[in-house]
Protein backbone atom coordinates (compact mmCIF):
# COMPACT_ATOMS: atom_id res chain seq x y z
CA UNK A 1 0.00 0.00 0.00
CA UNK A 2 1.16 3.57 -0.60
CA UNK A 3 2.92 5.31 2.24
CA UNK A 4 1.66 8.10 4.44
CA UNK A 5 0.30 10.93 2.27
CA UNK A 6 2.71 13.82 1.94
CA UNK A 7 0.43 15.96 -0.25
CA UNK A 8 -3.20 16.10 -1.28
CA UNK A 9 -5.25 17.62 -4.06
CA UNK A 10 -8.62 17.46 -5.74
CA UNK A 11 -6.99 15.69 -8.69
CA UNK A 12 -3.60 14.02 -9.06
CA UNK A 13 -2.29 13.71 -12.61
CA UNK A 14 0.31 10.99 -13.17
CA UNK A 15 2.60 11.94 -16.02
CA UNK A 16 3.99 15.36 -16.99
CA UNK A 17 3.86 14.88 -20.73
CA UNK A 18 1.69 16.98 -23.00
CA UNK A 19 -1.43 14.94 -22.16
CA UNK A 20 -1.04 15.16 -18.40
CA UNK A 21 -0.11 18.83 -18.38
CA UNK A 22 -3.05 19.66 -20.64
CA UNK A 23 -5.42 17.87 -18.28
CA UNK A 24 -3.88 19.67 -15.30
CA UNK A 25 -4.02 23.02 -17.06
CA UNK A 26 -7.70 22.66 -17.94
CA UNK A 27 -8.66 21.41 -14.50
CA UNK A 28 -6.74 24.18 -12.74
CA UNK A 29 -8.39 26.78 -14.98
CA UNK A 30 -11.78 25.38 -13.98
CA UNK A 31 -10.98 25.77 -10.28
CA UNK A 32 -9.70 22.34 -9.24
CA UNK A 33 -6.67 21.92 -7.02
CA UNK A 34 -4.36 19.79 -9.22
CA UNK A 35 -1.00 18.21 -8.55
CA UNK A 36 1.06 16.56 -11.30
CA UNK A 37 3.55 13.81 -10.43
CA UNK A 38 6.22 12.65 -12.84
CA UNK A 39 8.69 9.76 -12.75
CA UNK A 40 11.40 11.62 -14.65
CA UNK A 41 13.45 14.53 -13.34
CA UNK A 42 11.94 16.72 -16.06
CA UNK A 43 8.61 17.47 -17.69
CA UNK A 44 7.82 16.67 -21.31
CA UNK A 45 7.28 12.93 -21.48
CA UNK A 46 8.00 11.80 -25.03
CA UNK A 47 9.17 15.30 -25.96
CA UNK A 48 12.77 16.28 -25.26
CA UNK A 49 14.54 19.29 -26.78
CA UNK A 50 18.29 19.89 -26.40
CA UNK A 51 20.67 22.53 -27.82
CA UNK A 52 22.27 21.90 -31.22
CA UNK A 53 25.97 21.21 -30.64
CA UNK A 54 28.02 24.11 -31.92
CA UNK A 55 25.08 26.45 -32.45
CA UNK A 56 24.84 29.98 -31.11
CA UNK A 57 24.02 29.47 -27.41
CA UNK A 58 21.94 32.66 -27.48
CA UNK A 59 19.65 31.30 -30.21
CA UNK A 60 16.64 29.73 -28.42
CA UNK A 61 15.46 28.12 -31.66
CA UNK A 62 18.67 26.12 -32.21
CA UNK A 63 17.43 22.92 -30.63
CA UNK A 64 17.10 19.27 -31.54
CA UNK A 65 13.80 17.51 -30.88
CA UNK A 66 14.87 14.07 -29.67
CA UNK A 67 11.25 13.03 -29.20
CA UNK A 68 8.09 14.21 -30.94
CA UNK A 69 9.15 16.81 -33.46
CA UNK A 70 6.31 18.06 -35.67
CA UNK A 71 2.85 19.56 -35.80
CA UNK A 72 0.67 19.88 -38.86
CA UNK A 73 -2.63 21.01 -40.37
CA UNK A 74 -5.83 19.79 -38.66
CA UNK A 75 -3.82 19.25 -35.46
CA UNK A 76 -5.89 22.08 -34.09
CA UNK A 77 -5.67 21.38 -30.38
CA UNK A 78 -1.88 21.27 -30.07
CA UNK A 79 -1.60 24.34 -32.30
CA UNK A 80 -4.12 26.15 -30.10
CA UNK A 81 -2.22 25.16 -26.95
CA UNK A 82 1.08 26.33 -28.43
CA UNK A 83 -0.52 29.66 -29.33
CA UNK A 84 -1.98 30.02 -25.82
CA UNK A 85 1.51 29.52 -24.42
CA UNK A 86 3.04 32.10 -26.76
CA UNK A 87 4.95 29.62 -28.92
CA UNK A 88 5.49 30.04 -32.65
CA UNK A 89 5.87 27.49 -35.44
CA UNK A 90 8.06 27.40 -38.54
CA UNK A 91 7.95 25.18 -41.61
CA UNK A 92 9.99 22.03 -42.12
CA UNK A 93 12.53 22.76 -44.87
CA UNK A 94 10.93 21.44 -48.05
CA UNK A 95 12.54 23.34 -50.93
CA UNK A 96 14.01 21.33 -53.79
CA UNK A 97 13.99 17.65 -54.66
CA UNK A 98 13.64 14.59 -52.46
CA UNK A 99 15.73 11.44 -52.90
CA UNK A 100 14.67 7.81 -52.92
CA UNK A 101 16.94 4.78 -53.11
CA UNK A 102 15.69 2.22 -55.61
CA UNK A 103 17.67 -0.83 -56.74
CA UNK A 104 20.98 0.77 -55.84
CA UNK A 105 20.24 4.13 -57.50
CA UNK A 106 19.25 7.46 -55.95
CA UNK A 107 16.20 8.95 -57.67
CA UNK A 108 15.26 12.63 -57.42
CA UNK A 109 11.57 13.45 -57.14
CA UNK A 110 9.08 15.94 -55.76
CA UNK A 111 5.95 15.25 -53.72
CA UNK A 112 5.22 12.36 -51.36
CA UNK A 113 5.70 9.28 -53.57
CA UNK A 114 8.90 8.72 -55.61
CA UNK A 115 8.59 8.06 -59.35
CA UNK A 116 9.25 4.32 -59.32
CA UNK A 117 7.62 3.48 -62.64
CA UNK A 118 3.99 3.47 -63.79
CA UNK A 119 3.14 -0.01 -62.53
CA UNK A 120 4.49 0.64 -59.05
CA UNK A 121 2.92 4.10 -58.86
CA UNK A 122 -0.44 2.68 -59.88
CA UNK A 123 -0.02 -0.12 -57.33
CA UNK A 124 0.77 2.31 -54.52
CA UNK A 125 -2.05 4.62 -55.56
CA UNK A 126 -4.71 1.94 -55.58
CA UNK A 127 -3.52 0.58 -52.23
CA UNK A 128 -3.62 4.02 -50.63
CA UNK A 129 -7.08 4.68 -52.03
CA UNK A 130 -8.29 1.32 -50.75
CA UNK A 131 -6.87 1.90 -47.28
CA UNK A 132 -8.46 5.35 -47.13
CA UNK A 133 -11.80 3.92 -48.26
CA UNK A 134 -11.75 1.16 -45.62
CA UNK A 135 -10.57 3.61 -42.95
CA UNK A 136 -13.64 5.77 -43.50
CA UNK A 137 -15.72 2.84 -42.27
CA UNK A 138 -13.99 2.76 -38.86
CA UNK A 139 -15.78 4.65 -36.03
CA UNK A 140 -12.99 6.40 -34.15
CA UNK A 141 -14.87 6.24 -30.84
CA UNK A 142 -15.28 2.46 -31.09
CA UNK A 143 -13.18 0.83 -33.85
CA UNK A 144 -14.25 -2.64 -32.71
CA UNK A 145 -17.81 -1.89 -33.87
CA UNK A 146 -16.84 -1.42 -37.53
CA UNK A 147 -18.83 -3.71 -39.81
CA UNK A 148 -15.71 -5.60 -40.89
CA UNK A 149 -13.78 -5.26 -37.62
CA UNK A 150 -13.50 -9.00 -36.99
CA UNK A 151 -12.17 -9.70 -40.48
CA UNK A 152 -9.72 -6.80 -40.33
CA UNK A 153 -8.50 -7.93 -36.92
CA UNK A 154 -7.64 -11.38 -38.26
CA UNK A 155 -5.10 -9.75 -40.58
CA UNK A 156 -1.87 -7.86 -40.18
CA UNK A 157 -1.09 -4.91 -42.39
CA UNK A 158 1.54 -7.11 -44.03
CA UNK A 159 -0.84 -9.95 -44.88
CA UNK A 160 -3.22 -7.40 -46.39
CA UNK A 161 -0.37 -5.86 -48.40
CA UNK A 162 0.70 -9.22 -49.78
CA UNK A 163 -2.79 -9.81 -51.12
CA UNK A 164 -3.48 -6.30 -52.36
CA UNK A 165 -0.20 -4.92 -53.72
CA UNK A 166 1.07 -6.55 -56.89
CA UNK A 167 4.61 -5.16 -56.90
CA UNK A 168 7.49 -5.61 -54.51
CA UNK A 169 8.20 -1.89 -54.75
CA UNK A 170 4.66 -1.09 -53.67
CA UNK A 171 5.00 -3.35 -50.64
CA UNK A 172 8.37 -1.76 -49.84
CA UNK A 173 6.79 1.71 -49.85
CA UNK A 174 3.99 0.60 -47.51
CA UNK A 175 6.51 -1.06 -45.18
CA UNK A 176 8.54 2.15 -45.18
CA UNK A 177 5.40 4.09 -44.26
CA UNK A 178 4.60 1.63 -41.47
CA UNK A 179 8.04 2.07 -39.95
CA UNK A 180 7.83 5.85 -40.24
CA UNK A 181 4.35 6.03 -38.68
CA UNK A 182 4.42 3.26 -36.06
CA UNK A 183 8.15 2.41 -35.71
CA UNK A 184 7.10 -1.19 -36.25
CA UNK A 185 6.92 -3.78 -39.00
CA UNK A 186 3.73 -4.31 -40.99
CA UNK A 187 3.68 -7.86 -39.63
CA UNK A 188 3.23 -6.52 -36.09
CA UNK A 189 0.22 -4.29 -36.80
CA UNK A 190 -3.42 -5.22 -36.88
CA UNK A 191 -5.02 -4.08 -40.12
CA UNK A 192 -7.82 -2.55 -38.04
CA UNK A 193 -5.26 -0.57 -36.05
CA UNK A 194 -3.74 0.81 -39.24
CA UNK A 195 -7.20 1.73 -40.56
CA UNK A 196 -8.16 3.43 -37.28
CA UNK A 197 -4.92 5.43 -37.35
CA UNK A 198 -5.58 6.56 -40.91
CA UNK A 199 -9.13 7.59 -40.03
CA UNK A 200 -7.99 9.40 -36.89
CA UNK A 201 -5.54 11.47 -38.97
CA UNK A 202 -7.96 12.23 -41.78
CA UNK A 203 -6.30 10.07 -44.43
CA UNK A 204 -3.13 8.19 -45.34
CA UNK A 205 -1.46 11.19 -46.96
CA UNK A 206 -1.96 13.30 -43.83
CA UNK A 207 0.23 10.81 -41.96
CA UNK A 208 3.06 10.71 -44.49
CA UNK A 209 3.13 14.19 -45.99
CA UNK A 210 5.21 17.26 -45.22
CA UNK A 211 3.32 20.10 -46.87
CA UNK A 212 -0.25 19.62 -45.74
CA UNK A 213 0.76 16.64 -43.61
CA UNK A 214 1.86 15.70 -40.11
CA UNK A 215 5.48 16.76 -40.75
CA UNK A 216 4.69 20.27 -42.03
CA UNK A 217 5.73 22.45 -39.08
CA UNK A 218 8.01 22.57 -36.07
CA UNK A 219 7.79 24.43 -32.78
CA UNK A 220 10.27 27.28 -32.42
CA UNK A 221 12.34 26.35 -29.39
CA UNK A 222 11.37 22.67 -29.65
CA UNK A 223 8.29 20.67 -28.79
CA UNK A 224 9.33 20.29 -25.14
CA UNK A 225 8.75 24.03 -24.86
CA UNK A 226 5.02 23.22 -24.81
CA UNK A 227 5.40 21.12 -21.67
CA UNK A 228 7.85 23.50 -20.03
CA UNK A 229 5.55 26.49 -20.52
CA UNK A 230 2.45 24.56 -19.47
CA UNK A 231 4.12 23.28 -16.30
CA UNK A 232 5.46 26.72 -15.40
CA UNK A 233 1.94 28.17 -15.56
CA UNK A 234 0.38 25.65 -13.16
CA UNK A 235 -0.53 26.92 -9.68
CA UNK A 236 1.37 23.98 -8.15
CA UNK A 237 4.66 22.86 -9.70
CA UNK A 238 4.87 19.18 -10.68
CA UNK A 239 6.49 16.74 -8.30
CA UNK A 240 9.41 15.30 -10.26
CA UNK A 241 11.34 12.06 -9.68
CA UNK A 242 8.09 10.55 -8.42
CA UNK A 243 7.70 7.16 -10.15
CA UNK A 244 4.33 5.79 -9.10
CA UNK A 245 4.63 2.23 -7.84
CA UNK A 246 1.34 1.72 -5.95
CA UNK A 247 -2.20 2.98 -6.23
CA UNK A 248 -4.91 2.48 -3.58
CA UNK A 249 -8.41 3.52 -4.53
CA UNK A 250 -12.01 3.48 -3.41
CA UNK A 251 -15.06 4.87 -5.20
CA UNK A 252 -14.46 8.18 -3.41
CA UNK A 253 -10.73 8.75 -3.73
CA UNK A 254 -7.24 7.57 -4.58
CA UNK A 255 -3.74 7.52 -3.12
CA UNK A 256 -0.74 7.20 -5.42
CA UNK A 257 2.56 6.22 -3.86
CA UNK A 258 6.17 6.31 -4.99
CA UNK A 259 8.69 3.62 -4.11
CA UNK A 260 10.40 5.95 -1.60
CA UNK A 261 7.25 6.22 0.54
CA UNK A 262 5.95 9.56 -0.68
CA UNK A 263 2.26 9.60 -1.49
CA UNK A 264 -0.44 11.91 -2.81
CA UNK A 265 -4.14 11.61 -2.00
CA UNK A 266 -6.88 13.03 -4.23
CA UNK A 267 -10.52 12.68 -5.09
CA UNK A 268 -9.66 11.67 -8.65
CA UNK A 269 -6.56 10.55 -10.57
CA UNK A 270 -5.66 10.92 -14.24
CA UNK A 271 -3.08 8.45 -15.54
CA UNK A 272 -1.60 10.22 -18.55
CA UNK A 273 0.76 7.42 -19.53
CA UNK A 274 1.15 4.92 -22.34
CA UNK A 275 -0.82 1.82 -21.28
CA UNK A 276 2.21 -0.48 -21.07
CA UNK A 277 3.79 1.78 -18.42
CA UNK A 278 0.96 0.93 -16.03
CA UNK A 279 1.70 -2.81 -16.16
CA UNK A 280 4.18 -2.82 -13.21
CA UNK A 281 2.05 -0.51 -11.02
CA UNK A 282 0.32 -2.30 -8.13
CA UNK A 283 -3.35 -1.33 -7.85
CA UNK A 284 -5.37 -2.07 -4.72
CA UNK A 285 -7.98 -3.28 -5.33
CA UNK A 286 -6.74 -4.76 -8.58
CA UNK A 287 -7.99 -3.43 -11.89
CA UNK A 288 -10.54 -5.37 -13.90
CA UNK A 289 -8.84 -8.20 -15.78
CA UNK A 290 -9.49 -6.70 -19.21
CA UNK A 291 -7.85 -3.40 -18.26
CA UNK A 292 -4.93 -5.18 -16.61
CA UNK A 293 -4.31 -7.30 -19.70
CA UNK A 294 -4.61 -4.25 -21.94
CA UNK A 295 -1.42 -2.96 -20.34
CA UNK A 296 0.37 -6.02 -21.73
CA UNK A 297 -1.24 -5.95 -25.18
CA UNK A 298 -0.30 -2.49 -26.47
CA UNK A 299 3.48 -2.36 -26.94
CA UNK A 300 5.25 0.77 -28.20
CA UNK A 301 7.29 0.99 -31.38
CA UNK A 302 11.10 0.92 -31.45
CA UNK A 303 12.99 3.97 -32.66
CA UNK A 304 16.35 5.69 -32.41
CA UNK A 305 16.31 9.33 -33.53
CA UNK A 306 19.71 10.33 -34.89
CA UNK A 307 20.66 13.99 -35.43
CA UNK A 308 23.80 14.60 -37.47
CA UNK A 309 25.17 18.15 -37.30
CA UNK A 310 27.14 19.84 -40.10
CA UNK A 311 28.69 23.29 -40.50
CA UNK A 312 26.08 24.04 -43.17
CA UNK A 313 23.10 22.21 -44.68
CA UNK A 314 25.17 21.21 -47.72
CA UNK A 315 22.30 19.29 -49.34
CA UNK A 316 20.46 22.56 -49.91
CA UNK A 317 23.26 23.74 -52.21
CA UNK A 318 22.58 20.65 -54.32
CA UNK A 319 18.90 21.57 -54.62
CA UNK A 320 17.76 18.91 -52.14
CA UNK A 321 15.25 19.05 -49.30
CA UNK A 322 17.24 16.65 -47.12
CA UNK A 323 14.35 14.18 -47.30
CA UNK A 324 15.53 10.71 -48.27
CA UNK A 325 13.69 7.39 -48.27
CA UNK A 326 15.15 3.94 -48.71
CA UNK A 327 13.78 0.41 -48.35
CA UNK A 328 17.31 -0.73 -47.45
CA UNK A 329 18.49 1.64 -44.72
CA UNK A 330 19.49 1.25 -41.99
CA UNK A 331 18.40 4.90 -41.95
CA UNK A 332 15.26 4.64 -44.05
CA UNK A 333 13.90 8.18 -43.65
CA UNK A 334 15.69 11.52 -43.23
CA UNK A 335 14.64 15.16 -42.86
CA UNK A 336 16.33 18.54 -42.69
CA UNK A 337 16.10 19.43 -38.99
CA UNK A 338 18.23 22.58 -39.13
CA UNK A 339 17.24 25.60 -37.01
CA UNK A 340 14.98 28.13 -38.73
CA UNK A 341 18.01 30.27 -39.60
CA UNK A 342 19.61 27.34 -41.43
CA UNK A 343 22.82 27.18 -39.42
CA UNK A 344 24.28 24.86 -38.43
CA UNK A 345 22.94 22.18 -40.76
CA UNK A 346 21.17 19.25 -39.10
CA UNK A 347 20.08 16.05 -40.79
CA UNK A 348 17.62 13.91 -38.86
CA UNK A 349 17.68 10.18 -39.55
CA UNK A 350 15.42 7.49 -38.12
CA UNK A 351 16.26 3.94 -37.14
CA UNK A 352 12.84 2.33 -36.77
CA UNK A 353 11.31 -1.05 -36.12
CA UNK A 354 13.60 -3.92 -37.08
CA UNK A 355 16.55 -1.61 -37.85
CA UNK A 356 16.32 0.01 -34.43
CA UNK A 357 16.21 -3.40 -32.79
CA UNK A 358 19.19 -4.59 -34.82
CA UNK A 359 21.38 -1.55 -34.18
CA UNK A 360 20.15 -0.74 -30.68
CA UNK A 361 22.54 -3.19 -28.93
CA UNK A 362 25.59 -1.72 -30.70
CA UNK A 363 27.87 0.83 -29.06
CA UNK A 364 26.97 4.48 -29.74
CA UNK A 365 30.22 4.83 -31.72
CA UNK A 366 29.40 1.85 -33.95
CA UNK A 367 25.83 3.05 -34.45
CA UNK A 368 27.07 6.53 -35.36
CA UNK A 369 29.36 5.03 -37.98
CA UNK A 370 26.53 2.97 -39.46
CA UNK A 371 24.39 6.11 -39.69
CA UNK A 372 27.15 8.18 -41.33
CA UNK A 373 27.96 5.40 -43.80
CA UNK A 374 24.29 5.25 -44.76
CA UNK A 375 23.97 9.01 -45.19
CA UNK A 376 27.12 9.07 -47.33
CA UNK A 377 25.53 6.49 -49.61
CA UNK A 378 22.58 8.83 -50.03
CA UNK A 379 24.24 12.25 -50.16
CA UNK A 380 27.88 11.66 -50.97
CA UNK A 381 31.16 11.99 -49.02
CA UNK A 382 30.17 15.35 -47.48
CA UNK A 383 27.76 13.46 -45.24
CA UNK A 384 30.74 12.00 -43.35
CA UNK A 385 32.02 15.45 -42.33
CA UNK A 386 29.81 15.74 -39.27
CA UNK A 387 30.64 18.19 -36.51
CA UNK A 388 28.22 16.63 -34.05
CA UNK A 389 25.99 13.62 -33.49
CA UNK A 390 23.14 13.31 -30.98
CA UNK A 391 20.86 10.29 -30.74
CA UNK A 392 18.04 9.10 -28.52
CA UNK A 393 16.91 5.50 -28.14
CA UNK A 394 13.43 5.64 -26.67
CA UNK A 395 13.33 1.89 -26.12
CA UNK A 396 16.18 2.36 -23.64
CA UNK A 397 14.24 4.97 -21.67
CA UNK A 398 12.69 3.19 -18.66
CA UNK A 399 9.85 5.72 -18.51
CA UNK A 400 9.01 5.38 -22.21
CA UNK A 401 9.97 1.85 -23.23
CA UNK A 402 9.67 2.87 -26.86
CA UNK A 403 7.97 5.31 -29.22
CA UNK A 404 6.08 6.74 -30.92
CA UNK A 405 3.01 5.23 -29.30
CA UNK A 406 1.45 1.95 -28.28
CA UNK A 407 -0.18 -0.08 -31.04
CA UNK A 408 -2.46 -3.09 -31.30
CA UNK A 409 -1.62 -6.33 -33.03
CA UNK A 410 -4.29 -8.69 -34.41
CA UNK A 411 -7.24 -8.97 -32.05
CA UNK A 412 -6.19 -5.98 -29.98
CA UNK A 413 -9.01 -3.56 -30.75
CA UNK A 414 -11.81 -6.12 -30.71
CA UNK A 415 -10.65 -7.82 -27.50
CA UNK A 416 -9.17 -4.94 -25.48
CA UNK A 417 -10.24 -1.71 -27.18
CA UNK A 418 -13.40 -1.33 -25.06
CA UNK A 419 -11.18 -1.05 -21.94
CA UNK A 420 -8.85 1.62 -23.33
CA UNK A 421 -10.70 4.84 -22.50
CA UNK A 422 -13.43 4.39 -19.83
CA UNK A 423 -12.61 5.41 -16.24
CA UNK A 424 -12.57 2.87 -13.42
CA UNK A 425 -14.03 4.40 -10.27
CA UNK A 426 -11.94 7.52 -9.53
CA UNK A 427 -9.26 6.47 -12.04
CA UNK A 428 -9.24 8.24 -15.41
CA UNK A 429 -6.94 7.57 -18.34
CA UNK A 430 -5.31 9.93 -20.86
CA UNK A 431 -2.34 9.86 -23.20
CA UNK A 432 -2.18 9.97 -26.98
CA UNK A 433 -3.06 6.25 -27.15
CA UNK A 434 -6.56 7.12 -25.91
CA UNK A 435 -7.21 9.87 -28.47
CA UNK A 436 -9.86 9.55 -31.16
CA UNK A 437 -8.14 12.14 -33.37
CA UNK A 438 -4.43 12.06 -34.19
CA UNK A 439 -3.65 9.11 -31.93
CA UNK A 440 0.11 8.78 -31.54
CA UNK A 441 0.80 12.47 -32.11
CA UNK A 442 1.14 15.54 -29.90
CA UNK A 443 -2.32 16.64 -30.97
CA UNK A 444 -3.73 13.34 -29.76
CA UNK A 445 -2.04 13.88 -26.41
CA UNK A 446 -3.58 17.33 -26.04
CA UNK A 447 -7.02 16.08 -27.05
CA UNK A 448 -6.80 13.21 -24.57
CA UNK A 449 -5.86 15.57 -21.75
CA UNK A 450 -8.78 17.85 -22.57
CA UNK A 451 -11.18 14.90 -22.68
CA UNK A 452 -9.89 13.60 -19.33
CA UNK A 453 -10.38 17.03 -17.74
CA UNK A 454 -13.99 17.15 -18.92
CA UNK A 455 -14.63 13.63 -17.62
CA UNK A 456 -13.07 14.35 -14.23
CA UNK A 457 -15.11 17.52 -13.78
CA UNK A 458 -18.27 15.64 -14.68
CA UNK A 459 -17.45 12.83 -12.23
CA UNK A 460 -17.01 15.39 -9.47
CA UNK A 461 -20.44 16.83 -10.25
CA UNK A 462 -19.01 20.10 -11.49
CA UNK A 463 -20.98 21.23 -14.53
CA UNK A 464 -18.60 23.98 -15.67
CA UNK A 465 -16.74 22.45 -18.68
CA UNK A 466 -12.98 22.39 -18.55
CA UNK A 467 -12.57 23.06 -22.29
Amino acid sequence: MPGTPTADADVVVVGAGVAGLTAARRLAAAGSDVLVVEARDRVGGRTLSVPVPGADPDDPTAVLDLGAGWVGPTQDRVLALAAELGLATFGTYDEGANLSEHRGRMLRYSGTIPRLGPLMLADIGQAQARLDRMARQVPVEAPWTAQHAAAWERQTLESWARRNLRTRGGRDVLQLAAEAIWAAQMSELSLLHALFYIRAAGGFEALTGVRGGAQQDRIAGGTQAIALAAAAALPRPPLLSFPVAEVAWTPDGVTVGAADGRAVTARRAVFALAPHLLAPVRFSPGLPALRHQLHQRMPPGTVVKCHVVYRTPFWRDAGLTGQVTSPVGPVKVTFDASPPGGSPGVLLGFLEGRQARRLGPLSPERRRQEVLDCLARYLGPAARDATGYVERSWAADPYAGGCYAGYFGPGGWTEYGPALRPPIGPLHFAGTETATRWMGYLDGGVRSGEAAAVAVRASLGEAQPAV
